[in-house]
């Protein structure tokens, strides 16, 4: 077994003349919680997209738990994607919103309702599962969609920009609550995120993207001390020291 769960190897991303993602090299460690920092169009989405299978690499190659999955489709790699506005189904409750993958592997009834009542405890909102995702409020439904995630137990849980939506208040609250869910499922975090504060806050490292590259990879320590590009010397400049 590999003691990485993600791994990019020479990957690069070509878009007709756009080099979206250029040359990254990185490994991801079990259970790590590791931020992609940069601004729009630095490749940072890019890279979450060819982890989930949404696109394939130009070149170089993406390992999960170890293997090569450039030729695997999306539905059989053992990761799951928690999006900025959330992609609940809006005409199913709560309960058969989390449920909804277990559903489709065909999980007997008990276990499926078992690990629902675990995974609404887990984000702290045990007794809405007949609600309906219109009756929640912004950071609920936000909570529902990482219960949905992380109900098929993935290896990689990717988080695509996923406290974008929500106001300054509910968002540094649900950075907490995610650093928590985070420590007590230990499962490895990819988190997609344009907002350096955020980034220093919440990751175990961070690797900071620009045009393409990754310009540094780093605790967030060791790049607000020591940043190694122009980037990474912006990120650390416009942030409060945590």
């Amino acid at each position: 077994m590999s003691d990485f769960d993600l791994e990019f190897r020479n990957v690069t991303k070509t878009f007709g003349d756009v080099r979206a993602v250029d040359d990254a090299t990185f490994q991801v460690r079990r259970g790590e919680f590791l931020s992609l920092l940069g601004p729009s169009g630095c490749g940072k989405t890019t890279s979450l997209r060819m982890i989930a299978g949404f696109e394939r690499p130009t070149s170089g190659e993406i390992f999960l738990d170890g293997r090569p999955v450039g030729a695997t489709p999306p539905y059989r790699r053992n990761v799951n994607t928690v999006f900025q506005h959330y992609a609940l189904f809006p005409h199913k409750t709560v309960l058969d919103n989390v449920a909804f993958g277990l559903l489709m592997k065909r999980r007997p009834p008990a276990q499926i309702a078992e690990r629902v009542d675990r995974m609404l405890a887990l984000v702290e909102l045990p007794g809405v599962g007949r609600r309906f995702p219109h009756q929640l409020s912004g950071g609920q439904q936000q909570r529902v969609a990482l219960a949905r995630a992380l109900i098929n137990e993935p290896t990689v849980l990717l988080l695509d920009e996923p406290l974008g939506a929500l106001d300054l208040k509910v968002r540094r609250r649900m950075q907490q609550e995610l650093k928590r869910i985070h420590r007590e499922v230990g499962v490895t975090f990819v988190y997609v995120t344009h907002d350096q504060e955020e980034a220093l806050t919440m990751s175990d490292r961070i690797a900071v993207m620009n045009h393409g590259r990754i310009e540094q990879l780093d605790t967030p320590s060791g790049i607000y001390e020591r940043p190694a590009s122009s980037s990474a010397s912006s990120s650390s400049r416009s942030c409060p020291r945590t």
